[in-house]
């Protein structure tokens, strides 16, 4: 819109439309004025400074009524064709409101997709209208997506310290330690010292899994022998089953809870002070306003929770 238009529109009221809407629909002064309940002169100076804003005249006599002029019919199309644009931005909020239609888009940590899916499916469910846009990326990425505001909400198990942020704990977290299923001390409960002669296989540089595991060896004074790091939790579960050494790993990604079962090759060793227990947090930027569908998936997963 070029400056001097938009110059001469912000000096337009909503004061000097209502009246000109009123006394276009009435073709009256004195009704138009009667229905705003304000004064009839009131109405002609908001008429006179419209018109003049304009640099058009938008009503002449007619006998005893007025009628529009060609310019007057232009802009009494135009605001109506406002209002319509109002009414239908009422309507579509009111739809977002009501979590009748909209957009969710939330980020996950990669551990988190083993349950965020299960999380997503019954609001997905009950809100039929709301589009569902789901990224998973390590730890690292995630913390990128965040300072750059790209998502209406993030699930991980650490939000970084560093970011302005709101968060609301919702689900547990336990990092066990696995092992092959046929591994000489599964059958043994042990101390964390017991393990130093093994192959550690950690999670890469940057998931929220390794940066715990490391916080918890470091607090226990725990060296372990690390001879590899691989990308993603599948990795790490068939490298140990195929003997290439034990790791540490969140109980949904094994998702086997019981600590004597073996499952797809795997044993869950019983070694003291494990699980490490710690939670899931659902995140959002405290600086940026939240939209409707995001504070719907809040509540819905405070109501899951208090259920």
């Amino acid at each position: 819109m070029p400056a001097s238009t938009l110059a001469r529109f912000q000096r337009i009221t909503p004061q000097q439309l209502r009246a000109f809407e009123a006394s276009a629909r009435l073709l009256s002064v004195t009704q138009a004025a009667r229905e705003l309940f304000v004064s009839q002169p009131t109405v002609s100076v908001q008429l006179k400074e419209l018109a003049e804003t304009l640099g058009e005249s938008l009503f002449e006599q007619s006998g005893r009524q007025i009628r529009l002029t060609q310019a007057g019919e232009l802009l009494y199309q135009t605001v109506r064709e406002l209002a319509s644009c109002w009414q239908r931005l009422e309507s579509e909020l009111a739809a977002i409101h009501g979590l009748v239609r909209g957009k969710l888009k939330i980020a996950a940590v990669t551990t988190a997709e083993y349950f965020v899916p299960d999380l997503l499916g019954p609001f997905a469910r009950a809100y039929p209208g709301i589009e569902i846009e789901l990224s998973v990326e390590n730890r690292d990425r995630i913390v990128q997506r965040l300072s750059q505001g790209l998502d209406d909400l993030t699930v991980m198990m650490l939000p970084p310290a560093e970011l302005d942020l709101d968060s609301q704990a919702f689900q547990t977290n336990n990092l066990i330690v696995i092992a092959p299923a046929n591994h000489p001390l599964s059958n043994k409960k042990l101390r964390l010292n017991e393990l130093s002669g093994e192959r550690w296989l950690m999670r890469e540089a940057g998931s929220g899994t390794r940066k715990v595991t490391e916080q918890f060896f470091a607090k226990q004074q725990f060296q372990p022998n690390i001879m590899m790091s691989l990308g993603s939790n599948e990795a790490i579960k068939h490298a140990v089953a195929a003997g290439l050494g034990i790791a540490v790993l969140s109980d949904l990604a094994v998702n086997q809870p019981a600590w004597s079962s073996t499952t797809n090759g795997l044993r869950i060793l019983d070694v003291a002070d494990f699980p490490i227990v710690r939670q899931w947090y659902l995140v959002w930027r405290r600086d940026t306003p939240q939209s409707a569908t995001a504070r719907g998936f809040i509540a819905y997963l405070q109501q899951q929770a208090s259920g």
